[in-house]
């Protein structure tokens, strides 16, 4: 998956069925999760979800899985990367805050420990003012600038406008579900409004 451009993940699959990934037929680079309650996924067994994205990463439509942060560092989410990287699958690591939005110091550490792990760092806050997108947009920035990639977005209504922004600071992935109804996280935009978003601001 080519990292150097934005990607719309607009085909990113949540794989509790492994028979949407046989099924899918489209040309769109499949970006495969399977992510924790508690990082805004249904999974609950680690060592299921993780043979889950192992085999997704085998699949010949996925062309990157999304893991998270907490699991490459604390449980067995690195033989996860390994594995996938084995199948020449590029590896997002993640993490999800959805009660707020750390200090910008936190922030960069945070997306510089997931750039270790993956060749994308990738981090999602929630905010609640303009100065919690701003702390997130000012790391993206940063790190970007010091050759990292990371992909930034803030959920919810005050950080709605940084996914279709948080390119132009450096940002490599936006996401956008092809209908509205099926938004994963909340804020995003539906990949029509954010494609023309993003066509207007480049």
């Amino acid at each position: 998956m080519n990292f150097e451009s934005l990607v719309l993940a607009a085909a990113t699959a949540d794989l509790a069925a492994e028979a949407a990934l046989d099924a899918y037929d489209g040309e769109l680079p499949i970006l495969a999760t399977n992510r924790t309650e508690t990082e805004g996924g249904a999974a609950a067994e680690e060592s299921e979800r993780f043979d889950v994205l192992r085999r997704a990463a085998e699949h010949r439509s996925v062309e990157a899985i999304d893991i998270e942060l907490a699991a490459v560092r604390e449980n067995d989410g690195a033989g996860v990367v390994e594995h996938a990287r084995e199948h020449d699958a590029s590896v997002v690591v993640s993490t999800h805050d959805f009660s707020g939005t750390p200090s910008r110091s936190e922030l960069q550490e945070t997306l510089s420990l997931a750039c270790e792990h993956g060749d994308v760092g990738k981090l999602a806050t929630t905010a609640t003012s303009v100065d919690d997108v701003l702390a997130l947009l000012s790391a993206t920035r940063d790190l970007d600038t010091d050759g990292r990639r990371v992909a930034t977005m803030a959920m919810g209504a005050a950080g709605r406008h940084s996914r279709a922004i948080a390119p132009l600071y450096g940002s490599r992935i936006a996401y956008a579900p092809v209908d509205p109804d099926e938004a994963t996280a909340p804020g995003q935009y539906d990949l029509a409004t954010l494609a023309g978003l993003l066509d207007a601001l480049r």
